[in-house]
């Protein structure tokens, strides 16, 4: 229970990847704060888990991370409730997969401000505290696409090569604080995310749902396999460890060997 007495704040963690991760942070003995979309019952019984394996405080907070006030209110939230804000995971997402010159420009701002613009505010929000304290770990859910590019993606990819950048760059602003900064940069992992972006995908390339799993995603990866949650949730979890505190400015990959080349 190395991480007992610590508050780690989960976006996006109401399923996939950042429940993964939320549960096993928890396990370790931190308070968990999620946030995400759901319904309420299964929202509360997954809260609820969460409190049951850590034996400390499992918040849930439905902040949309579209709008920075309420971001900064859910990190205030944490520290008021919990006693610290120590942990962040940047893992709220979403996708729509379209050519540019189709593109809805209304998609193309909800992924820049859910993808990115999120993650800057919740850096922003979290650094001070984790200052006062001498010790933090930010954590954001990349991608492949924070590498290299997919055709009809053009707002995702903006999005990862941007969370990149700020990873960099928030790093070297705390390196001698206690505190890391990184990401994890997984291939195409069997998530919600990924399952709903398949029929836009088969209209845009006009294929099937075989062959945009098998021909699509996972031409890329080299295992063809797809990522598990538990294996990014793993690694999330190390890089809480003091053993991973000269990890920082990272961009993890979990590929499956994609962007080896």
């Amino acid at each position: 229970m190395f991480l007992q007495g610590k508050t780690a704040i989960v976006t996006g963690s109401t399923s996939g990847i950042g429940f993964a991760i939320a549960e096993v942070l928890a396990k370790a003995g931190a308070s968990v704060v999620i946030n995400g979309f759901g319904e309420a019952e299964a929202i509360e019984e997954k809260r609820a888990r969460l409190a049951e394996a850590s034996g400390a405080a499992a918040l849930y907070v439905p902040a949309d991370m579209r709008q920075p006030d309420e971001i900064a209110a859910m990190v205030e939230q944490a520290v008021a409730e919990t006693g610290s804000c120590d942990i962040i995971v940047n893992n709220a997402g979403i996708q729509h997969v379209a050519p540019i010159d189709t593109f809805p420009v209304d998609k193309f701002d909800a992924i820049i401000a859910i993808n990115l613009s999120a993650a800057w505010h919740m850096m922003r929000a979290a650094v001070p505290h984790m200052r006062a304290k001498g010790w933090g770990r930010i954590i954001s859910t990349a991608s492949a696409h924070s590498q290299v590019a997919s055709p009809n993606k053009s707002a995702y990819v903006a999005a990862k090569h941007g969370v990149v950048g700020i990873t960099k760059t928030v790093a070297l602003e705390v390196a001698t604080d206690g505190i890391t900064v990184n990401c994890i940069s997984p291939g195409y992992v069997w998530t919600p995310l990924v399952e709903q972006q398949i029929p836009d995908t088969m209209t845009a390339r006009k294929l099937s749902r075989d062959q945009v799993i098998n021909d699509v995603l996972l031409a890329a990866q080299p295992t063809k396999q797809f990522v598990t949650c538990e294996e990014v949730a793993a690694m999330a979890l190390f890089l809480c460890r003091d053993e991973a505190r000269s990890i920082t400015g990272a961009n993890l990959a979990m590929d499956g060997g994609w962007t080896a080349a």
